[in-house]
């Protein structure tokens, strides 16, 4: 009877193990193979995004999926016969899904930065963003300095965040607390600058400018960019051992900026925006 009790116990203890080394054998295989071939075989790649952030990947009142990363991303599959899966997902958790497995890209806006770069492989930058502070013009804030004392919003996992933890001083040090409030998304972040919760967003300029531009009191807001921040690119995040998707959607980007196709979706959302256009050899700052 002790016999088995032991035996019963030692088959609790292993199985949880197996399984565990499982998942991780899982994990580790979705780093390091290139699936290229099996995306091919399925005929669909699966997107990554937070269908919250205006313009890149949004939902329109009837719950439609559309935005400029949506355009591009369709534009670069359709080269290849490939339908794009788009899959909402936590915004903050997007290099753990990609590890994992459950997507195959990061297409939403996600800008090159070197943290990111130890846990992804990038693209080609197709497109040049800066962080901007956003706030209302009633509080008189003209540039950082104002913001002392002052309470700050950020979306938890952007580049916003990073640049506040990079450049502390020129920021960070100076908010109440000197940390900032984390939100899940942008639209929470305009709901409490507008309540008066908080006094300033600190958010990409590309999301910032299309947002105030469709509200109703647009002339309410005021914006300020610092160039000692700096500027940064948006490119597609993929794991590292994806090598032909990587060549596959840097050709898909390459023939889209030489037939005409980057500029037509640039001008749909952006207007006459050549400038937004990154260099194909650009370094990761």
């Amino acid at each position: 009877m002790k016999r088995l009790k032991y035996l019963f116990v030692l088959v609790l203890l292993v199985i949880p193990a197996v399984l565990l080394s499982g998942c991780e054998s899982v994990t580790q295989r979705a780093g390091t193979q290139d699936t290229w071939s099996r995306i091919e075989k399925r005929g669909k790649v699966i997107v990554g995004l937070d269908d919250s952030f205006v313009p890149m990947g949004f939902r329109e009142r009837d719950g439609k999926l559309v935005g400029y990363d949506i355009d591009l991303a369709k534009a670069v599959f359709k080269q290849y016969g490939i339908k794009v899966d788009f899959q909402t997902i936590d915004w903050s958790m997007k290099e753990t899904e990609l590890k994992n497995g459950t997507i195959d890209l990061i297409w939403n806006g996600y800008s090159m930065t070197p943290e990111r770069a130890k846990q992804v492989a990038f693209s080609r930058p197709y497109l040049l963003n800066r962080q901007v502070l956003v706030t209302k013009k009633k509080d008189h804030i003209n540039n950082f300095n104002d913001m002392k004392g002052k309470v700050l919003g950020v979306q938890n996992g952007s580049t916003g965040m990073t640049d506040l933890d990079e450049y502390p001083k020129l920021l960070k040090d100076k908010i109440k607390g000197k940390s900032p409030i984390l939100y899940d998304t942008f639209p929470n972040a305009f709901i409490d600058l507008n309540a008066n919760r908080i006094q300033g967003i600190l958010m990409d300029e590309v999301y910032a400018n299309y947002y105030i531009q469709h509200q109703a009191n647009a002339k309410s807001y005021s914006t300020y960019i610092s160039n000692k921040m700096g500027a940064d690119y948006f490119a597609v995040g993929m794991r590292k051992g994806d090598k032909t998707l990587k060549k596959k959607v840097n050709e898909g980007l390459k023939r889209l900026q030489e037939d005409g196709q980057l500029k037509k979706i640039n001008e749909k959302w952006f207007g006459k925006a050549s400038n937004f256009l990154g260099p194909v050899n650009y370094k990761i700052k």
